[in-house]
């Protein structure tokens, strides 16, 4: 299977599918030319490569190609948090989370859906998480 990483300026592509397909690249391009100040082969490149990664669809339109996702956004979202937390020491990811929560403008809303997950996991989290490092990855004893 393709490493379906999505890089930065990929993820801007992807950004522009998701919210609006199938689409064709000069659509793609014209949406983030300010943005990015990209040129049109710049755009096509990013294109190609989540094609390669099989993130995007593509399907012959007459003379043109159109695109579509392949993946959800929240899939991406996901697999990237998740990227990201399996990188760091098990016993730093509530630390991380609150990090992440201060440093974000979160809705009302959105705060009260994780005041509900808060407690539904207050029932069966562990008093302590273990660290799940090697010696001399992390400073935990």
């Amino acid at each position: 299977m393709n490493d379906k990483h999505i890089s930065p300026a990929e993820r801007e592509v992807m950004r522009v599918v998701w919210s609006t397909h199938p689409i064709t690249s000069k659509d793609i391009f014209e949406v983030l030319k300010d943005k990015t100040e990209w040129k049109m082969a710049t755009t096509k490149t990013l294109i190609g490569r989540l094609v390669k990664k099989g993130v995007l669809t593509t399907e012959a339109v007459g003379r043109r190609f159109e695109y579509s996702p392949a993946v959800t956004e929240e899939e991406t979202i996901k697999e990237s948090s998740n990227d990201l937390l399996n990188q760091i020491c098990t016993k730093k990811v509530g630390e991380t989370i609150y990090m992440m929560l201060e440093d974000s403008t979160v809705s009302v809303d959105d705060l009260k859906a994780l005041e509900r997950l808060i407690q539904k996991k207050k029932q069966t989290a562990p008093k302590v998480v273990a660290c799940d490092c090697v010696i001399g990855q992390c400073t935990c004893e």
